[in-house]
């Protein structure tokens, strides 16, 4: 399986949608855990960088494309 390339301030998609309707988070923090910030309502939430990597689709937009 191919490795999934994220990098700091980019914006993925996850498989399931916030409460708040939407499924675009931004990366505000790398290492062991992860820091997404939803990008509809502002919430921020961590996780362990094994289950981000398994819960991530895609990324929608690269940090160096802005």
């Amino acid at each position: 399986m191919q490795a999934k390339s994220f990098d700091l301030n980019d914006v993925v998609e996850m498989k399931k949608q916030h409460p708040c309707g939407t499924n675009a988070w931004k990366i505000i923090r790398l290492g062991a855990d992860i820091r997404i910030k939803c990008q509809g309502c502002g919430h921020s939430v961590m996780i362990p960088r094994r289950e981000f990597e398994k819960k991530m689709k895609k990324v929608l937009v690269r940090a160096n494309e802005e």
